[in-house]
């Protein structure tokens, strides 16, 4: 029913694991090849393409659903309908963001100090030259076909790069001086497929699977159970996503409680409620958490 184009390169490896953990694995003949299958009856067909490409492609009715970058959907203007943020990037779970950047001993603090014809390199002409635009400056924009932050001073006085951590640009002795764009990875469609009933209900179907493997990331299934004596304590303990799941133990006086919690905490919390006087403590990984 649905045909689907994947990102190749730095989103590759997190696009597909994350498609392995919604129970909708990719399968190529090998780690080099464009075209994939999903186990999937919704699925007739999956290629993996450069998400700079992504947004054209599904706007021009080649491809059913995608997912790519906000910041190539805003770079090529293409006309497609988000169903939603992934949160996940290539290094993590936070957006990244699209900056100007210029040399750390540059007088310069914010992009209106830049002279005009500043040259200006990046792989976003387009953004950029919007954006330059906006704040009146007469830009002299260079298409960078990567290693951006390497053109500054001699071949650009400043940049407009993406950044996830800022890393590489402290490494090449440049600072920000302007967002233009916070950008997550976005689930997109094709509107004339997005109309249709049956198509827009098998995305968001998918969808759903999707976003319930993002949420399960980094959380835990604890069970444990306790007596009526120390249940008030450590409920008042127990993180929960709403209230902890309480039921009386058969022919005992005791409780069971579960509940959701992180994971990065499970290192305190466990001993805690053990000290609470919690029992039989359990912990189990999650693959999915749907609302």
């Amino acid at each position: 029913m649905l045909r689907i184009v994947l990102p190749k390169g730095s989103l590759e490896r997190a696009t597909l694991d994350l498609f392995d953990a919604a129970d909708l694995s990719v399968v190529r003949a090998s780690d080099v090849d464009y075209r994939g299958t999903i186990d999937d009856p919704r699925v007739t067909e999956v290629r993996i393409l450069r998400p700079q490409e992504i947004p054209v492609y599904v706007a021009e009715g080649m491809f059913d659903l995608g997912v790519t970058g906000r910041d190539w959907i805003e770079e090529t203007a293409a006309e497609v309908v988000s169903l939603g943020e992934l949160q996940y990037s290539k290094a993590s779970a936070r957006p990244v963001q699209i900056v100007v950047a210029v040399p750390l001993d540059s007088p310069v603090d914010r992009v209106e100090d830049l002279p005009q014809r500043v040259r200006v390199s990046t792989e976003y002409p387009g953004l950029t030259r919007r954006f330059f635009e906006k704040k009146g400056i007469d830009a002299d924009i260079r298409l960078s076909y990567g290693a951006t932050e390497a053109k500054v001073p001699e071949i650009a006085d400043c940049i407009v790069d993406l950044t996830e951590t800022g890393r590489a640009l402290r490494a090449a002795g440049l600072k920000v001086v302007d967002t233009i764009l916070t950008s997550a990875t976005e689930l997109i469609a094709n509107p004339a497929a997005y109309d249709d009933p049956a198509k827009r209900h098998a995305m968001g179907q998918l969808h759903t699977l999707l976003a319930g493997a993002l949420e399960a990331r980094g959380k835990v299934l604890l069970k444990l159970n306790v007596g009526e004596a120390d249940l008030a304590r450590v409920i008042e303990i127990l993180p929960s996503m709403k209230a902890p799941t309480v039921a009386q133990l058969f022919g005992e006086g005791g409780y069971a409680v579960e509940t959701v919690v992180p994971k990065e905490t499970i290192n305190v919390l466990i001993p805690m409620l053990k000290d609470a006087g919690a029992s039989d403590l359990i912990e189990l990984p999650l693959s999915k958490i749907v609302h």
